[in-house]
């Protein structure tokens, strides 16, 4: 495995004090406390986190939801289009038990910017007030609001989703119920080093950076309650038929321990017959595109979510994309250190 930067493992100290609460049973309190707490904006946090990109309007407004109002976060390029934009919705990862569209306003404004697609990310139901499948009712809506109001919200193109951790199982849920239920329909899916199987039980003495074994359960079990964990709704890896689905780009981090459950979701999409582009990057830690201004690879994991939904979204090419099989099989060695496009 290739090094962590040193500066990455110190901030997962700093983050890993402020959840150590999570494992005493005060989920609740925490997540409530996160909620009513504003990031501030300033030059310390706008490096950590990234900010908006320059040319990006963002706007909070409130849509309905299951249980009454849901808010998101919507970013439009303030500059003008010849065509219908693509319209993104993203989820926000946490574990379902912390984040919010703060989270993602670099990444997300920069898609919106350098695609030209309007995104709006979804503020979904936290648990563990809201359990399962709390947050996966809100993806949903916000889905079928966001494809009924495109218009106007400035977008008329095709719909994508996106998501990282815990909104990357919801990205995945989102599309599988949109084929199940007979829309809206959805043109492509990133999937950021998503968690897609939450049979599955975490290593007791995994501890990389970011995220443990022991948070990783509790999240879980914050999260699902008494809920079945084989549920395709919580695990979509266990769907039993994962045809007809979307084109995705999956990313994966070298040092993340849902490293595999990103792999074992991209085979799963390509024996079905879905057009997969898997990357991991290397020495790369979970949420390693939360923290721009200390992972230096994440701005290179955001060109390549550009270029993806820019082919998917907005080139549209005539022919059907290229499939994993007719990529090349030996492609260009990268360099040190950087990105290895899987040929899984």
């Amino acid at each position: 495995m290739a090094p962590m930067d040193r500066r990455l493992r110190v901030w997962a100290w700093v983050t890993r004090r402020q959840t150590q609460g999570l494992l005493r049973g005060e989920a609740e309190v925490l997540a409530l406390q996160a909620r009513g707490r504003r990031i501030p904006d300033n030059a310390l946090t706008n490096f950590i986190l990234g900010k908006v990109a320059p040319g990006t309007e963002v706007t909070d407004r409130t849509i309905p939801g299951p249980a009454g109002q849901l808010p998101v976060r919507v970013y439009q390029p303030v500059r003008a289009a010849s065509g219908g934009r693509p319209l993104i919705l993203n989820f926000h990862g946490g574990g379902f038990v912390f984040g919010a569209p703060r989270l993602s306003d670099w990444r997300c404004s920069n898609v919106a910017v350098t695609v030209g697609a309007v995104v709006v990310s979804v503020d979904y139901r936290l648990a563990p007030r809201h359990r399962f499948p709390a947050a996966v009712d809100d993806s949903y809506a916000a889905l079928l609001w966001a494809s009924e109001n495109a218009a106007a919200l400035g977008a008329g193109g095709p719909i994508g989703v996106m998501g990282e951790s815990a909104g990357g199982n919801l990205s995945a849920v989102t599309c599988l119920l949109a084929r199940d239920r007979g829309g809206p329909a959805i043109a492509h899916q990133v999937l950021l080093y998503p968690g897609v199987d939450l049979t599955s039980t975490p290593p007791a003495k995994a501890n990389t950076p970011f995220i443990s074994g022991p948070e990783m359960k509790a999240y879980r079990d914050y999260y699902l309650g008494d809920a079945d964990p084989s549920d395709p709704r919580a695990s979509p890896l266990l769907a039993t038929d994962h045809s007809g689905l979307p084109p995705a780009l999956i990313q994966v981090g070298e040092h993340d321990p849902l490293r595999d459950g990103g792999v074992r979701y991209a085979a799963a999409l390509r024996a079905a017959g879905v057009p997969v582009r898997l990357t991991e990057y290397v020495g790369m830690p979970h949420g390693y595109l939360n923290f721009p201004g200390l992972c230096r690879l994440a701005p290179q994991a955001l060109r390549e979510i550009c270029a993806e939904q820019t082919e998917a979204l907005v080139t549209r090419p005539s022919v059907a994309r290229t499939s994993p099989a007719a990529r090349p099989s030996q492609p260009q060695p990268p360099p040190a250190r950087q990105p290895r496009p899987s040929t899984r």
